[in-house]
């Protein structure tokens, strides 16, 4: 007998993306947390475009939008000068610019949403031990009432941080190291008049060493910041090292030294570009930053996402926005192997296509944590979309088709773009792409620029249809001019060109969209059996409704 489709351990916004996900696509899941309540400490707090352009697909953007601020830019100054004012800008392309919302309002929104689509976190619930088989996983449950309770699920996926109980059951190895530098943080407010939304980074360097910094990211309300600093001797973690994972005392009510106001107000006073003072602390913590990575996401019917499978320095704000990605990659994978759709790979692909990107966020953030993010010898264009994240992509992956064919737009593999301009029969006003794919999961494209063109596009939709019954959606997206009256697909006119710009569309192509907003597939012409193919390599051979 199982208990759940899927067991999701921690629900910090790893887990509870991975959560809302499954439950979108109608898995019976549990979430648990050992935590009695969400913490009220802003610890990741940088939201990076790539993510709110997944929080539009999951459909809680809009939440998003109305509680985050605008991150515009940073304020350098070494020893008291004005170095650098870095503004950041993202081309027209892009829907969405960098944001900073606390970590615990990012897990309200996330927890509101699960509870939309009928979930809900199992509190002061934590996970004492798992063991698998071949067809699912025994979890034991330290239930926050007393006592345990044995649940069998066909699935386990550990969201549950840098000591993760997952990853130490799975014997995975997580090799790294810690930098020596340690660091306070403290959320407070100050009176300065440095412009809103503009982080600010003081340094203070004697012969090219940076012995004093004072990192400050702003946050939702007036003169509020998340502040980071180097430790007084006073308040040093060394005596506690624990050799694993990044040290963090007072976040979850850890025994450690705990700044107070004054620690902040001594720093301030050294590097603070303007005379300020600090009040309203509403919570600090003392912590020391290591890299380290697991050997592998997951093993059998077990697998693990966020800092349970990789955690680095807090440098451009990747980690969170990584995990949650994690989340996101896995989720449709799983929901496809509950239901008996997953080809032969497909699970394994989570590895195949995360892992690498893990590798490449802990290198570079090291490599920034040292030299800063200018330090990359990339143009800013590019410099500026792989701090976004809208670089990440999965070209090579045993999952995304070959690109045979010459054309100026993204591969399969890449980031789906967004595109505007797009026009329904029926609306009197323009609509974004995003708009189209919202709370869909694969979606075929097909584009015509001149009638005929059309002409086949409802067989290749129904022989796409037939390879992945339930699983995939379709739109055709039609150059302004072309008019196909008999076509039975929903469309869309590419009223200003953009589509067919930003993708480099030609007439009679497929593209297919993943549900994690990247390239599967392009095909020109788009013809059924290609497209049958894929996705057989996907989802395998239709056998029917149920699942493993």
């Amino acid at each position: 007998m199982v208990d759940a489709d899927v067991l999701v351990v921690g629900a910090g916004p790893v887990g509870l993306t991975a959560a809302s996900e499954l439950r979108r696509r109608g898995l019976a899941c549990r979430v648990v947390d050992r935590l009695p309540a969400r913490l009220p400490y802003a610890r990741a707090v940088g939201v990076q475009p790539r993510t709110l352009e997944i929080w539009d697909r999951m459909g809680m953007v809009r939440e998003a939008l109305e509680t985050a601020v605008p991150m515009r830019g940073q304020l350098l100054y070494v020893n008291g000068a004005e170095q650098a004012r870095i503004d950041l800008t993202l081309p027209p392309d892009v829907p969405y610019g960098f944001a900073a919302l606390p970590q615990y309002e990012t897990e309200r929104l996330l927890e509101e949403l699960l509870e939309r689509w009928g979930g809900h976190i199992e509190r002061g619930t934590e996970l004492v031990s798992f063991e698998q088989d071949a067809e699912g996983v025994d979890a034991v449950l330290s239930l926050s009432a007393g006592g345990t309770e044995a649940l069998r699920a066909r699935y386990l996926v550990g969201c549950d941080g840098a000591h993760s109980v997952v990853r130490k059951g799975l014997g995975l190895s997580f090799e790294g190291a810690a930098l020596p530098e340690e660091y306070m943080l403290g959320d407070v407010e100050v009176d300065w008049d440095l412009p809103a939304g503009y982080g600010i980074r003081s340094s203070h360097v004697v012969d090219g060493r940076t012995d004093d910094l004072l990192v400050c990211i702003p946050l939702p309300g007036h003169g509020r910041y998340r502040m980071s600093m180097l430790t007084p001797p006073e308040l040093s973690l060394a005596p506690q090292r624990t050799g694993q994972g990044e040290v963090a005392h007072g976040l979850s009510g850890d025994r450690g030294p705990q700044p107070g106001i004054e620690h902040i107000q001594a720093v301030l006073d050294r590097l603070s570009p303007r005379p300020t003072t600090a009040t309203s602390l509403r919570w600090s913590s003392v912590f020391r930053i290591s890299h380290r990575l697991v050997d592998r996401y997951g093993e059998g019917r077990v697998f693990v996402a966020g800092d349970a499978a990789h955690i680095h320095p807090p440098t451009g704000a990747q980690g969170m926005n990584t995990g949650i990605q994690d989340a996101c990659n896995l989720a449709w994978k799983l929901a496809a192997a509950v239901r008996g759709r997953a080809g032969e790979g497909l699970l394994a692909s989570y590895d195949a296509e995360r892992r690498p990107i893990g590798e490449e966020v802990v290198r570079r953030t090291v490599r920034h944590a040292r030299g800063g993010i200018g330090s990359d010898a990339d143009d800013p264009d590019t410099m500026m979309r792989r701090e976004a994240q809208l670089l990440v992509g999965y070209r090579g992956s045993p999952l995304v088709a070959p690109d045979g064919s010459s054309h100026d737009g993204p591969a399969p593999g890449d980031r789906a773009p967004d595109c505007g301009g797009l026009t329904y029969a029926l609306a009197t006003f323009p609509v974004r792409l995003f708009t189209v794919l919202r709370g869909r999961d694969h979606t075929l494209l097909l584009y015509a620029d001149h009638e005929e063109q059309t002409d086949r596009f409802d067989e290749v939709w129904a022989a796409a249809a037939r390879a992945a019954p339930g699983l995939l959606n379709a739109c055709a997206v039609l150059a302004p001019e072309v008019r196909a009256p008999g076509l039975r697909l929903p469309a869309v006119h590419d009223g200003l060109d953009e589509f067919r710009s930003a993708y480099g569309a030609r007439g009679g192509e497929a593209i297919l969209v993943r549900p994690d907003g990247c390239l599967g597939l392009r095909a020109a012409p788009a013809t059924g059996p290609e497209l049958r193919a894929h996705l057989e390599m996907l989802f395998g051979r239709d056998a029917g409704p149920g699942s493993d």
